[in-house]
Order: C-alpha cells, then sequence, then structure tokens
C-alpha cells in the first residue's frame, strides 16, 4: 500500500450534536456538514470543506496525472468515436442515434421509410451537443416523438439534480412550444390525438407523488391531475401499453405495487383500478388489445403466489379476476414480459442465466427459447417499439465477447447479427478467460463469482471485485473495455454475485434486505477470502469498488476486514445509514424503508441499522487506501454523506495510507455526463488502484 507524502489533508471541525432514540444516545460530531438550506448549498464553512478536501485530492493524486491521462486515453483508443446505433422501424420512420468523432453527446435522426437509403432525407431530431453547449452537466431524460411524427417532447437536467424540464419542438422546424413542464421525472406518453402529454412530478422532497396531464398551449401550474399517491413511501410513473391504446399510471415502493389503467384518448375517463394495493403483492401490468371489438385482456406480472413471479391474465372487465398463465417456479424466476400483437416475450434467468422465450397466445405450452452461444452470458430485449412485428431486436454481450445487437426472426427462430461493438484499437476475445466459480459463504450458501483475466495470467495475481448487493438489482458478466485496462496490466476482474441482487432469483435478494442485510457484506467478505484460498489472490492485493448502495457495501467490509483490501474506492457511498433512515424530511427515505426497516418506529431495525452503518462503526484501527467521490446535487445520497464518513475516517484511522474525497460541485448521483468525461473519472479510479497496488508502472 502507498502512503502519502505531500503536506497534510484538511481536518474537519467536530461539532458534537446529540440525539436520543429508543433510549438510546447517538453522537453526531460531524452534523453540521449537513447545510440547513439544502438542497441549495451555501454554508461558506461547508463549501470551504469541500473545496479544502477537492484541493488535497488533485495535490495526492497530480504524481498519477500522467498514469490518468495515459489511461484515458487507453479508453477512449477503444471507444468508436464516429459511431451510428441500428436504425429501428418505428412506424412511418426509421430512428438511430449518432456520435460524431470527438463529441461528448449524441445526436438523434430519422428518415421516412418511404424515403428508401436516401440519405439526403435524413432528418435530425434532437441535438443533444448542441443542447449541451455551455454547460458544466447536461442529461437528456425523457424523449417522445408525437403520434403523427410532427412533435418532438423531450426533458433536460442541466446540474445534476434530476429534476428535468420538459419543452416541445416541431421537428420539421426546430420551432419550440411555448410550454415549459418542470420538475419532471418520468416517461412523457402522448395522448391519442397528440394533443396533451401524461408525465410525473417530483415534489419539494424529490418524491415522484403525482401523474398530470399537460394540454399543449397551457401553463404547466394549470397541468390536470389525474392520480395522487398519499403514501409518501410510494413512487408513481406513467406508461404506455404495447398497443399504445391505454395509459398505465403506476404506483409502488419497494414490496408492493398498484396500477391504473385509462384510454390513452380519453385520459380524464374514470380510471380501471387493476386490484387494490395489498403489502407484499408487486405487479405490473399491459394490455392485449387488437381494436377489433373483442375485449381486451390483461397480462400481469405478480409475486402473488410465488417469490419469482408468475404471469397471469384477466379480462379488462374483471381486472382483479387473474388466472394463472405462467406458473412461479424455483427455477425460473421470471423479471418481465413484453407485448406483440401475435405473440408475447417472457425475460427471467435460470440460475442466474437470462432467459428469453418467445410464447404463443394460441397455444401456452409453446415455448421458443432464444439460444446463445456462450455458457454464461448477459443478453435482453432491446427497444421494440412496433406492437405488430415478426421479429425481436436483442442485445447480448459477455465478460469477453464485445456487446452485439441481433434481429430474432420468430417463424424461423434464426439470430441475425446487426452490429458488434466496434473496439478501434483492437481486441481479441482469445487471449482471455472467464469463468464462473461458487463459493461458500459462512452461513454455508454457495455464492456465485463471475471471472475474467488473461489467459497468460497466473495466480496469485492483483484482483479487482465489484459489488453491489441491494435493491435486487442484479449484476450480469456483461463487457467491458473499461476494465481491459485493469485486465492487461495483470489483474483478475472479478464480480461478486452477492445476495441483495436479484441474481438467484427473489429470494437472493430478500436475504439480503431489511433484517437479513449482513448476508449481504458477509458474502463479499467470503468472496474474497475464497479467491484467496483457491489461489487467484492475496490477502491487500484486492482492490474492491462500489457505488452508492455498493458504497455502502464498501464502508461496511473496510470497517470489518481492512486488512484485506489494497485499495478501496467508494462512489457516492450510502454510508450514513442509520442518520439518513431516521430523517423522514429527506427525498428518499419513507420509501426506502421496505428495504432497509424503519428506524424510527421499530427499535430492532435501529440496533441493526446502527450494528453496520458505515459511519456509526468507524473505529480506531488502520484502514487500507480509500477514493470516495461525492455530488453535491446528489438528491440520491446527499453529499454530506461521503463528506461526514471521511471527516470520521480521518480523525479515527491510525495509519497512514491515502483518503481522498472528491465532491463534483456541479454534478448529481452519476458524476460527470458525456461520455469522455466520464471516463476521465474511471481513469482516476484505475490509476489510484494501480498506484496502491504498485501497478503504477505497469503500462
Amino acid at each position: 500500500m502507498r502512503t502519502m507524502a505531500k503536506t497534510t489533508p484538511p481536518v474537519a471541525e467536530r461539532r458534537p450534536t446529540r440525539f436520543t432514540r429508543h433510549g438510546v444516545t447517538v453522537t453526531d460530531d460531524y452534523a453540521w456538514l449537513r447545510d440547513a438550506g439544502y438542497p441549495e448549498v451555501t454554508d461558506p464553512a461547508i463549501l470551504a470543506h469541500l473545496e479544502a478536501e477537492n484541493a488535497w485530492f488533485n495535490a495526492a493524486m497530480a504524481g498519477q496525472q500522467p498514469l490518468i491521462d495515459h489511461l484515458f486515453t487507453e479508453m477512449r483508443g477503444r471507444i468508436k468515436e464516429a459511431d451510428r446505433s441500428v436504425p429501428q422501424k418505428d412506424g412511418a420512420f426509421l430512428y438511430w442515434i449518432e456520435y460524431e468523432e470527438g463529441a461528448e453527446y449524441k445526436k438523434w435522426w430519422r428518415r421516412p421509410i418511404s424515403a428508401g437509403d436516401d440519405a439526403t432525407a435524413d432528418e435530425l431530431i434532437f441535438d443533444e451537443t448542441a443542447a449541451a453547449a455551455g454547460k458544466d452537466y447536461f442529461r437528456l431524460g425523457a424523449i417522445s416523438v408525437s403520434n403523427d411524427g410532427r412533435l418532438l417532447a423531450y426533458a433536460i437536467d442541466d446540474n445534476g439534480s434530476e429534476r428535468f424540464v420538459a419543452r416541445i419542438k416541431v421537428i420539421a422546424t426546430g420551432d419550440m412550444l411555448p410550454d415549459e413542464i418542470p420538475d419532471t421525472l418520468s416517461g412523457l406518453v402522448w395522448t391519442s390525438d397528440d394533443s396533451a402529454l401524461v408525465y410525473a412530478r417530483v415534489n419539494d422532497q424529490w418524491r415522484t407523488d403525482t401523474v398530470l396531464l399537460h394540454r399543449l398551449g397551457t401553463a404547466a401550474s394549470d397541468d390536470t391531475v389525474l392520480y395522487h399517491e398519499a403514501d409518501e413511501g410510494f413512487r408513481v410513473g406513467v406508461g404506455l401499453s404495447a398497443s399504445e391504446r391505454w395509459l398505465v399510471l403506476s404506483t409502488g415502493d419497494h414490496e408492493t405495487g398498484e396500477a391504473r389503467l385509462v384510454p390513452a384518448a380519453d385520459p380524464t375517463a374514470p380510471q380501471i383500478l387493476v386490484r387494490a394495493r395489498e403489502t407484499g403483492v408487486e405487479y405490473d401490468v399491459d394490455v392485449h388489445d387488437l381494436g377489433d371489438g373483442t375485449e381486451p385482456v390483461l397480462y400481469i406480472h405478480t409475486n402473488d403466489t410465488h417469490e419469482n413471479f408468475r404471469l397471469a391474465t384477466a379480462p379488462l372487465s374483471k381486472p382483479h379476476e387473474w388466472t394463472t398463465l405462467v406458473e412461479g417456479t424455483e427455477d425460473f424466476y421470471l423479471t418481465g414480459f413484453d407485448l406483440f400483437r401475435d405473440f408475447y416475450v417472457t425475460e427471467g434467468r435460470v440460475r442466474g442465466l437470462d432467459r428469453i422465450e418467445v410464447r404463443s397466445y394460441a397455444d401456452p405450452a409453446r415455448i421458443e427459447p432464444i439460444t446463445f452461444p456462450e455458457a454464461s452470458y448477459e443478453a435482453g430485449l432491446a427497444d421494440n417499439p412496433e406492437w405488430t412485428t415478426d421479429r425481436l431486436r436483442l442485445t447480448y454481450e459477455s465478460m469477453i465477447s464485445p456487446a452485439t445487437v441481433y434481429d430474432y426472426h420468430v417463424a424461423t427462430r434464426a439470430l441475425e447479427p446487426l452490429k458488434v461493438q466496434e473496439i478501434p484499437s483492437g481486441y481479441d476475445a482469445a487471449l482471455y478467460r472467464t469463468e464462473r466459480l461458487e463459493i461458500e459463504a459462512r452461513d454455508g450458501t454457495m455464492v456465485p463469482v463471475s471471472i475474467m483475466a488473461r489467459k497468460d495470467i497466473a495466480g496469485p495475481a492483483p484482483l479487482y471485485l465489484y459489488g453491489y448487493g441491494a435493491y435486487g438489482i442484479a449484476i450480469g458478466p456483461g463487457f467491458s473495455t473499461g476494465r481491459l485496462s485493469l485486465v492487461d496490466r495483470g489483474m483478475v476482474f472479478a464480480i461478486a454475485h452477492i445476495r441483495g441482487g436479484d441474481d438467484l432469483g427473489r429470494r437472493w435478494y430478500k436475504d439480503g434486505k431489511l433484517d437479513k442485510r449482513t448476508n449481504t457484506f458477509n458474502d463479499f467478505v467470503d468472496v474474497a477470502k475464497g479467491l484467496i484460498e483457491r489461489g487467484l489472490t492475496q490477502p491487500g492485493r484486492i482492490a474492491i469498488s462500489g457505488g452508492s448502495a455498493g458504497g455502502e457495501l464498501m464502508g461496511a467490509v473496510i470497517n470489518s476486514d481492512p486488512d484485506l483490501w489494497g485499495a478501496v474506492v467508494a462512489h457516492v457511498p450510502f454510508v450514513d445509514v442509520l442518520n439518513t433512515m431516521l430523517d423522514e424530511t429527506l427525498p428518499l427515505t419513507p420509501g426506502e424503508w421496505p428495504e432497509w426497516g424503519n428506524p424510527v418506529e421499530d427499535k430492532a431495525a435501529f440496533d441493526l441499522i446502527r450494528s453496520y452503518s458505515p459511519y456509526d462503526q468507524v473505529r480506531a484501527q488502520a484502514y487500507p487506501p480509500l477514493m470516495v467521490t461525492a455530488g453535491l446535487n446528489d438528491p440520491r445520497v446527499t453529499y454530506w454523506e461521503p463528506a461526514k464518513w471521511v471527516a470520521k475516517l480521518r480523525e479515527l484511522k491510525t495509519d497512514d495510507n491515502a483518503l481522498l474525497l472528491k465532491t463534483n460541485m456541479g454534478a448529481g448521483h452519476g458524476g460527470k455526463s458525456g461520455r469522455f468525461e466520464s471516463l476521465k473519472e474511471t481513469a482516476e479510479e484505475f490509476a489510484f488502484i494501480l498506484w496502491q497496488l504498485r501497478l503504477s508502472d505497469a503500462g
């Protein structure tokens, strides 16, 4: 491990505050780092401290700048700068996106089907590069073309706060309509006659609690409320059915769902409640509506009878009477479905491996799995906008196979490759190996691990271990050009598919949340120890990384097993768990209680969270080298969580290893925007890791 050799880092002032809950008094010396005026951060002392941390970060990393620059150039060289997506038909047009040479952002194009291959008919419908000009941060949210193809609705966030502003323009002329809709955080869905948009709005606490109807030419303040959610823990959203005849208004939290339907042609009509919410029952719905006078049929994906979900149907006239179409099973985790006019598709996983099945409306027993060439991979449906189609657009990749776009021809069951990710600087898959291991955790559970390494690397080797383990989010064995910069320097790259994600089904998720949360941390540590026992690596030669809830994971495992890690990177880490879960005024807190527990009302939840909350469990011991990132405008993990954590670590840690905090003063949860600007942050992370593992001279 490398130590710091330049002046001294900033030391935050200790200003003890205390509170008592459930008979326990908690002292927080760094609570003052939260600006009382948040989301506006204006306190001079706070800003000065964050800027001092940034200056310390820059000073500490100055010696690595040549490596950072080299890594950035290397990673950029693997990106095809002038690139274009495979055009996709949607109605009367083909749509695609393009990157120009050197551009940070995309351009959105279309061409009328009637124009054939005539490139002179190409029409630029949105230019992200122009929209981002002069902005430190830019993110395009929802983008939606009207049904008649004349208008484009889009939403932009230009500071990282995830409060998008929606605008509408006339595609043919570029003229902007006067309409401006602030505080959107959802799709922008056109009504059937294109006279209005339906969207969800965030309130002052950054909670999407209302679905509104905006009629073109009117003020956003006059928008009609279609649905308001009274439960502050629920979030609402709006979508369109596959046939585009129905609006789907959904609401829910991490364990309960509810949906309503209303005709897209008449959005203020009486809504159809599919089924009233029942705690613990999640469901989502689509409508098979042929528009020929036959009664539409609802398709419902739900966990009401099996935790791995089933697919049920119901007539529109009796939406709450569900009949099983696809049973829930232990073997097949049904993650979703898509309806088309003549067939439907189910997606899921079998022992963590993606599975896509084409199914028949007329013959429920007829199932056509789509097969792929490798034993471990990621695959899924891409954009398939057309209700009537005879093919499916798919994406496929593995840890050693670049992303491939396919069309799957339903009638012939043939996969037609359309585009393989091009790596301009060169890539030879034959140089690499990938495998999937199972390592036994301390409670006997076998935890999958995906491995990638060069074939000429023998253990023990330095190893990069990634984990997330929350919200039922699976981390698939996909491809990354960036990780080649580590693997080609002799590192093994590993993904720990720990509990808390749903990699192996819904039970896998449940076994890493609430009162079983510590399984996630234990799995990660036990995977690392298992990889050491198998001779792949050694203690102190393991670099680990995680962001958000994965940053919480980083905090927990450096508290419990600091000697295992040679370098740690925690991006926007959720580390002040107890304080955040006690604060009902924060944007996400009420909606997060089903995930973490409610320490406000439940003493057992309070005690458990306090026992693992990384900030609360920092103690006097040696810690590994640590790089931490934050976003001043981050509404998900507020900037003060990593700032407080770093301050407390500086106070208590007994080592002289690197401890660096970098706060993006103009960005949010996702860091910098732009495909190359964000790549610079990856280069900084990798340079830090290579520096601390003494691999920084490996070019």
